[in-house]
Protein backbone atom coordinates (compact mmCIF):
# COMPACT_ATOMS: atom_id res chain seq x y z
CA UNK A 1 0.00 0.00 0.00
CA UNK A 2 2.79 2.43 0.91
CA UNK A 3 4.57 1.61 -2.36
CA UNK A 4 1.42 2.48 -4.34
CA UNK A 5 1.14 5.81 -2.54
CA UNK A 6 4.75 6.63 -3.40
CA UNK A 7 4.16 5.88 -7.09
CA UNK A 8 1.00 8.01 -7.08
CA UNK A 9 2.88 10.89 -5.45
CA UNK A 10 5.67 10.75 -8.04
CA UNK A 11 3.19 10.70 -10.93
CA UNK A 12 1.27 13.63 -9.43
CA UNK A 13 4.47 15.61 -9.03
CA UNK A 14 5.43 14.98 -12.66
CA UNK A 15 2.02 16.12 -13.90
CA UNK A 16 2.15 19.32 -11.84
CA UNK A 17 5.69 20.05 -13.06
CA UNK A 18 4.65 19.61 -16.70
CA UNK A 19 1.72 21.97 -16.24
CA UNK A 20 3.95 24.63 -14.66
CA UNK A 21 6.52 24.35 -17.44
CA UNK A 22 3.80 24.56 -20.05
CA UNK A 23 2.36 27.68 -18.49
CA UNK A 24 5.77 29.35 -18.38
CA UNK A 25 6.94 28.39 -21.82
CA UNK A 26 3.80 28.13 -23.91
CA UNK A 27 3.72 31.76 -25.09
CA UNK A 28 6.74 33.17 -27.00
CA UNK A 29 8.32 36.25 -25.47
CA UNK A 30 7.16 39.44 -27.12
CA UNK A 31 9.82 41.95 -28.12
CA UNK A 32 9.98 45.22 -30.02
CA UNK A 33 13.13 44.43 -31.95
CA UNK A 34 11.68 42.02 -34.46
CA UNK A 35 12.93 38.85 -32.76
CA UNK A 36 9.42 37.74 -31.80
CA UNK A 37 7.83 36.02 -34.77
CA UNK A 38 4.69 34.96 -32.92
CA UNK A 39 1.52 34.39 -34.91
CA UNK A 40 -2.02 35.39 -33.96
CA UNK A 41 -2.12 37.01 -30.51
CA UNK A 42 -4.55 39.51 -29.08
CA UNK A 43 -1.68 41.56 -27.69
CA UNK A 44 0.68 42.06 -30.64
CA UNK A 45 1.03 43.47 -34.12
CA UNK A 46 4.02 42.49 -36.27
CA UNK A 47 5.48 45.08 -38.59
CA UNK A 48 7.98 45.08 -41.46
CA UNK A 49 9.42 48.59 -41.87
CA UNK A 50 12.18 50.29 -43.85
CA UNK A 51 11.96 53.41 -41.66
CA UNK A 52 14.80 53.76 -39.15
CA UNK A 53 13.63 56.77 -37.17
CA UNK A 54 13.46 57.27 -33.40
CA UNK A 55 10.16 59.04 -34.03
CA UNK A 56 8.55 55.80 -35.17
CA UNK A 57 9.82 53.86 -32.14
CA UNK A 58 8.41 56.49 -29.80
CA UNK A 59 5.04 56.30 -31.52
CA UNK A 60 4.95 52.51 -31.30
CA UNK A 61 5.64 52.77 -27.57
CA UNK A 62 2.84 55.31 -27.19
CA UNK A 63 0.47 53.04 -29.13
CA UNK A 64 1.33 50.15 -26.80
CA UNK A 65 0.77 52.36 -23.75
CA UNK A 66 -2.66 53.44 -25.03
CA UNK A 67 -3.90 50.09 -26.32
CA UNK A 68 -1.89 47.37 -24.60
CA UNK A 69 -0.91 46.03 -28.04
CA UNK A 70 2.83 45.47 -28.38
CA UNK A 71 4.45 46.39 -31.70
CA UNK A 72 7.13 43.99 -32.96
CA UNK A 73 9.28 45.52 -35.70
CA UNK A 74 11.46 43.85 -38.30
CA UNK A 75 13.57 46.48 -40.06
CA UNK A 76 15.23 46.19 -43.43
CA UNK A 77 15.54 47.67 -46.89
CA UNK A 78 12.28 48.12 -48.77
CA UNK A 79 12.93 45.73 -51.63
CA UNK A 80 14.26 43.06 -49.28
CA UNK A 81 11.17 43.29 -47.06
CA UNK A 82 8.85 43.01 -50.05
CA UNK A 83 10.79 40.00 -51.32
CA UNK A 84 10.64 38.46 -47.85
CA UNK A 85 6.87 38.90 -47.69
CA UNK A 86 6.56 37.29 -51.10
CA UNK A 87 8.79 34.38 -50.12
CA UNK A 88 7.04 33.74 -46.80
CA UNK A 89 3.57 33.71 -48.32
CA UNK A 90 0.82 32.60 -45.96
CA UNK A 91 3.44 31.64 -43.35
CA UNK A 92 4.52 35.25 -42.79
CA UNK A 93 4.10 36.76 -39.34
CA UNK A 94 4.02 40.30 -40.72
CA UNK A 95 0.74 42.16 -40.29
CA UNK A 96 1.84 45.49 -41.76
CA UNK A 97 4.35 46.74 -44.31
CA UNK A 98 5.62 50.30 -43.92
CA UNK A 99 7.88 51.67 -46.63
CA UNK A 100 8.91 54.89 -48.33
CA UNK A 101 7.57 55.61 -51.82
CA UNK A 102 4.16 54.95 -53.32
CA UNK A 103 5.82 53.03 -56.14
CA UNK A 104 7.08 50.40 -53.73
CA UNK A 105 3.68 50.12 -52.07
CA UNK A 106 2.14 49.64 -55.50
CA UNK A 107 4.66 46.88 -56.20
CA UNK A 108 3.61 45.07 -53.03
CA UNK A 109 0.00 45.40 -54.14
CA UNK A 110 0.71 44.03 -57.63
CA UNK A 111 2.51 41.06 -56.05
CA UNK A 112 -0.72 40.42 -54.11
CA UNK A 113 1.01 40.87 -50.76
CA UNK A 114 -1.57 43.31 -49.37
CA UNK A 115 -5.31 43.33 -48.73
CA UNK A 116 -7.96 46.07 -48.73
CA UNK A 117 -8.83 47.94 -45.54
CA UNK A 118 -12.17 49.66 -45.13
CA UNK A 119 -11.81 52.22 -42.36
CA UNK A 120 -13.75 55.41 -41.85
CA UNK A 121 -10.92 56.77 -39.70
CA UNK A 122 -8.36 56.26 -42.48
CA UNK A 123 -10.68 57.71 -45.11
CA UNK A 124 -11.23 60.82 -42.99
CA UNK A 125 -7.56 61.25 -42.08
CA UNK A 126 -5.93 60.66 -45.48
CA UNK A 127 -6.88 62.50 -48.70
CA UNK A 128 -7.86 60.26 -51.61
CA UNK A 129 -4.80 61.10 -53.73
CA UNK A 130 -2.50 59.87 -50.95
CA UNK A 131 -4.02 56.38 -50.70
CA UNK A 132 -4.58 53.45 -53.02
CA UNK A 133 -7.93 53.60 -54.87
CA UNK A 134 -8.43 49.93 -53.93
CA UNK A 135 -7.68 50.64 -50.25
CA UNK A 136 -4.60 48.40 -50.15
CA UNK A 137 -2.12 51.05 -48.98
CA UNK A 138 -2.34 54.43 -47.24
CA UNK A 139 0.10 57.34 -47.08
CA UNK A 140 1.31 58.29 -43.61
CA UNK A 141 3.73 61.15 -44.31
CA UNK A 142 4.46 63.39 -47.29
CA UNK A 143 7.73 64.69 -48.71
CA UNK A 144 8.12 67.08 -51.64
CA UNK A 145 10.90 66.70 -54.22
CA UNK A 146 12.12 70.26 -54.59
CA UNK A 147 14.97 72.33 -55.95
CA UNK A 148 17.64 73.56 -53.56
CA UNK A 149 20.16 76.25 -54.43
CA UNK A 150 23.03 78.22 -52.93
CA UNK A 151 21.49 81.47 -51.71
CA UNK A 152 24.73 83.35 -52.38
CA UNK A 153 24.79 82.45 -56.08
CA UNK A 154 21.19 81.90 -57.21
CA UNK A 155 18.11 84.07 -56.80
CA UNK A 156 14.66 82.43 -56.48
CA UNK A 157 13.44 84.57 -59.38
CA UNK A 158 15.78 82.61 -61.66
CA UNK A 159 13.90 79.38 -60.92
CA UNK A 160 10.51 78.26 -62.18
CA UNK A 161 9.81 74.66 -63.26
CA UNK A 162 11.36 71.22 -63.45
CA UNK A 163 11.19 71.62 -67.22
CA UNK A 164 13.24 74.83 -67.10
CA UNK A 165 16.17 72.87 -65.66
CA UNK A 166 16.74 71.50 -69.17
CA UNK A 167 17.30 74.96 -70.68
CA UNK A 168 20.81 75.91 -71.92
CA UNK A 169 21.34 78.40 -69.08
CA UNK A 170 21.65 75.49 -66.63
CA UNK A 171 24.11 73.43 -68.67
CA UNK A 172 26.65 71.80 -66.36
CA UNK A 173 24.88 73.12 -63.26
CA UNK A 174 22.35 70.45 -62.21
CA UNK A 175 23.04 67.92 -59.44
CA UNK A 176 20.83 64.85 -59.02
CA UNK A 177 20.90 61.23 -57.91
CA UNK A 178 21.12 58.19 -60.14
CA UNK A 179 18.26 56.63 -62.07
CA UNK A 180 18.42 53.63 -59.72
CA UNK A 181 17.02 55.81 -56.97
CA UNK A 182 13.31 55.17 -56.38
CA UNK A 183 12.65 58.87 -55.66
CA UNK A 184 13.88 59.83 -59.14
CA UNK A 185 11.96 56.95 -60.70
CA UNK A 186 8.77 58.20 -59.06
CA UNK A 187 9.54 61.77 -60.10
CA UNK A 188 9.80 60.72 -63.74
CA UNK A 189 6.76 58.44 -63.40
CA UNK A 190 4.77 61.47 -62.25
CA UNK A 191 5.88 63.41 -65.34
CA UNK A 192 4.73 60.52 -67.55
CA UNK A 193 1.35 60.59 -65.76
CA UNK A 194 0.99 64.37 -66.04
CA UNK A 195 2.69 65.22 -69.35
CA UNK A 196 2.88 61.98 -71.31
CA UNK A 197 5.82 59.73 -72.13
CA UNK A 198 7.34 61.78 -74.96
CA UNK A 199 7.52 65.00 -72.97
CA UNK A 200 8.87 63.12 -69.96
CA UNK A 201 11.57 61.58 -72.15
CA UNK A 202 12.55 65.01 -73.50
CA UNK A 203 12.87 66.27 -69.94
CA UNK A 204 15.06 63.34 -68.85
CA UNK A 205 17.32 63.76 -71.88
CA UNK A 206 17.65 67.49 -71.19
CA UNK A 207 18.57 66.79 -67.58
CA UNK A 208 21.34 64.43 -68.68
CA UNK A 209 22.72 67.18 -70.92
CA UNK A 210 22.75 69.68 -68.04
CA UNK A 211 24.21 67.52 -65.27
CA UNK A 212 27.20 68.97 -63.44
CA UNK A 213 28.62 65.47 -62.93
CA UNK A 214 27.59 61.86 -63.28
CA UNK A 215 24.86 61.07 -60.74
CA UNK A 216 26.22 59.83 -57.43
CA UNK A 217 25.47 59.93 -53.73
CA UNK A 218 22.26 60.45 -51.81
CA UNK A 219 20.10 63.56 -51.39
CA UNK A 220 22.37 65.03 -48.72
CA UNK A 221 25.36 64.59 -51.02
CA UNK A 222 23.61 66.67 -53.69
CA UNK A 223 23.10 69.47 -51.16
CA UNK A 224 26.75 69.35 -50.11
CA UNK A 225 27.85 69.46 -53.76
CA UNK A 226 25.80 72.62 -54.35
CA UNK A 227 27.52 74.43 -51.47
CA UNK A 228 30.90 73.09 -52.61
CA UNK A 229 30.32 74.77 -55.97
CA UNK A 230 30.06 71.59 -58.06
CA UNK A 231 26.69 72.76 -59.37
CA UNK A 232 24.09 75.44 -58.78
CA UNK A 233 20.85 73.48 -58.29
CA UNK A 234 20.04 70.09 -56.79
CA UNK A 235 16.86 68.05 -56.61
CA UNK A 236 16.12 66.54 -53.19
CA UNK A 237 13.38 65.63 -50.74
CA UNK A 238 12.32 68.26 -48.23
CA UNK A 239 12.72 66.19 -45.07
CA UNK A 240 16.44 65.77 -45.72
CA UNK A 241 16.82 69.52 -45.50
CA UNK A 242 15.10 69.50 -42.13
CA UNK A 243 17.34 66.70 -40.93
CA UNK A 244 20.48 68.52 -42.08
CA UNK A 245 19.43 71.75 -40.37
CA UNK A 246 18.98 69.80 -37.13
CA UNK A 247 21.90 67.43 -37.58
CA UNK A 248 24.41 66.58 -34.85
CA UNK A 249 27.13 67.12 -37.47
CA UNK A 250 28.09 70.84 -37.64
CA UNK A 251 29.14 70.57 -41.29
CA UNK A 252 25.67 69.38 -42.34
CA UNK A 253 24.05 72.27 -40.48
CA UNK A 254 26.45 74.71 -42.14
CA UNK A 255 25.59 73.35 -45.59
CA UNK A 256 21.83 73.40 -45.01
CA UNK A 257 21.86 77.00 -43.79
CA UNK A 258 23.35 78.11 -47.11
CA UNK A 259 20.57 76.50 -49.13
CA UNK A 260 17.32 77.95 -50.34
CA UNK A 261 14.24 75.79 -50.99
CA UNK A 262 12.18 76.27 -54.14
CA UNK A 263 8.90 74.54 -55.01
CA UNK A 264 8.78 74.07 -58.81
CA UNK A 265 5.81 74.33 -61.17
CA UNK A 266 3.63 76.49 -58.96
CA UNK A 267 2.00 78.16 -61.95
CA UNK A 268 1.65 74.94 -63.94
CA UNK A 269 1.35 71.30 -62.84
CA UNK A 270 2.52 71.56 -59.22
CA UNK A 271 5.43 70.18 -57.22
CA UNK A 272 5.99 66.43 -57.12
CA UNK A 273 5.23 64.74 -53.80
CA UNK A 274 5.58 61.20 -52.50
CA UNK A 275 4.73 59.35 -49.30
CA UNK A 276 5.86 56.89 -46.73
CA UNK A 277 2.92 54.58 -46.35
CA UNK A 278 1.47 51.43 -44.85
CA UNK A 279 -0.38 48.37 -46.10
CA UNK A 280 -2.11 45.48 -44.35
CA UNK A 281 -0.49 42.22 -45.42
CA UNK A 282 -2.60 39.64 -47.20
CA UNK A 283 -1.92 36.99 -44.58
CA UNK A 284 -2.11 39.17 -41.46
CA UNK A 285 -2.81 37.14 -38.34
CA UNK A 286 -3.51 40.15 -36.13
CA UNK A 287 -5.74 42.13 -38.47
CA UNK A 288 -7.73 44.03 -35.85
CA UNK A 289 -4.60 45.22 -34.05
CA UNK A 290 -2.93 46.08 -37.35
CA UNK A 291 -5.80 48.32 -38.43
CA UNK A 292 -5.78 49.98 -35.00
CA UNK A 293 -2.12 50.86 -35.53
CA UNK A 294 -2.78 52.16 -39.04
CA UNK A 295 -5.51 54.44 -37.71
CA UNK A 296 -3.30 55.58 -34.84
CA UNK A 297 -0.46 56.55 -37.20
CA UNK A 298 -2.87 58.56 -39.35
CA UNK A 299 -4.34 60.29 -36.30
CA UNK A 300 -3.46 63.77 -35.12
CA UNK A 301 -1.12 62.74 -32.28
CA UNK A 302 1.14 60.65 -34.50
CA UNK A 303 0.95 63.08 -37.39
CA UNK A 304 2.14 65.94 -35.18
CA UNK A 305 5.07 63.79 -34.08
CA UNK A 306 6.05 62.98 -37.68
CA UNK A 307 5.89 66.68 -38.51
CA UNK A 308 7.84 68.04 -35.55
CA UNK A 309 10.47 65.35 -35.08
CA UNK A 310 11.07 64.06 -38.60
CA UNK A 311 10.42 67.17 -40.72
CA UNK A 312 7.81 65.44 -42.90
CA UNK A 313 4.54 66.92 -44.10
CA UNK A 314 1.38 65.44 -42.56
CA UNK A 315 -1.18 63.53 -44.58
CA UNK A 316 -3.87 64.45 -42.08
CA UNK A 317 -5.41 67.79 -43.12
CA UNK A 318 -6.15 68.64 -39.49
CA UNK A 319 -2.43 68.84 -38.69
CA UNK A 320 -0.30 71.83 -39.65
CA UNK A 321 3.28 71.55 -40.95
CA UNK A 322 6.07 72.35 -38.51
CA UNK A 323 7.40 75.88 -38.09
CA UNK A 324 10.39 75.02 -40.30
CA UNK A 325 8.30 73.60 -43.12
CA UNK A 326 5.81 76.46 -42.85
CA UNK A 327 8.68 78.92 -43.25
CA UNK A 328 9.18 77.58 -46.77
CA UNK A 329 5.61 78.55 -47.62
CA UNK A 330 2.54 76.78 -48.94
CA UNK A 331 2.80 75.05 -52.29
CA UNK A 332 0.68 73.50 -55.01
CA UNK A 333 1.17 69.76 -55.61
CA UNK A 334 0.69 67.59 -58.69
CA UNK A 335 -2.96 66.67 -59.14
CA UNK A 336 -2.61 62.90 -59.45
CA UNK A 337 -3.26 59.83 -57.34
CA UNK A 338 0.11 58.56 -56.15
CA UNK A 339 -0.76 55.03 -57.26
CA UNK A 340 0.31 56.25 -60.72
CA UNK A 341 3.89 56.43 -59.48
CA UNK A 342 3.83 52.66 -59.28
CA UNK A 343 1.87 52.12 -62.47
CA UNK A 344 4.42 54.10 -64.50
CA UNK A 345 7.55 52.94 -62.68
CA UNK A 346 8.62 50.41 -65.30
CA UNK A 347 8.15 52.94 -68.09
CA UNK A 348 10.17 55.51 -66.13
CA UNK A 349 13.07 53.07 -65.76
CA UNK A 350 12.95 52.37 -69.50
CA UNK A 351 13.08 56.09 -70.28
CA UNK A 352 16.06 56.60 -67.99
CA UNK A 353 17.89 53.81 -69.81
CA UNK A 354 17.00 55.24 -73.22
CA UNK A 355 18.39 58.71 -72.45
CA UNK A 356 21.51 57.48 -70.66
CA UNK A 357 20.67 58.73 -67.17
CA UNK A 358 23.11 56.65 -65.14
Amino acid sequence: MNQNLKVFAVISLLIVSMLVLSACGGVPEETTNGNDTSSADNGVVNLYSDRHYDTDEELFQLFTKETGVKVNVVKGKSDELIERLDREGKDTNADLLITADAGRLHRAKVKELLQPVTSEALANSIPANLRDPDKQWFGLTVRARVMVYDKDRIKPAELSTYEDLTSPKWQGKILVRSSNNIYNQSLLASFIAVNGEEQAKEWAAGMVDNMAREPKGNDRDQAKAVVAGEGDIAIMNTYYIGKMLNSSEPEEVKVAKKLGVFFPNQNTTGTHINVSGVGLTKHSKNKENAIKLMEFLAGETAQKQFVEANYEYPVNPNVEPSELLSSWGDFKTQDINLSLLGEYNRKAVEVFDQVGWK
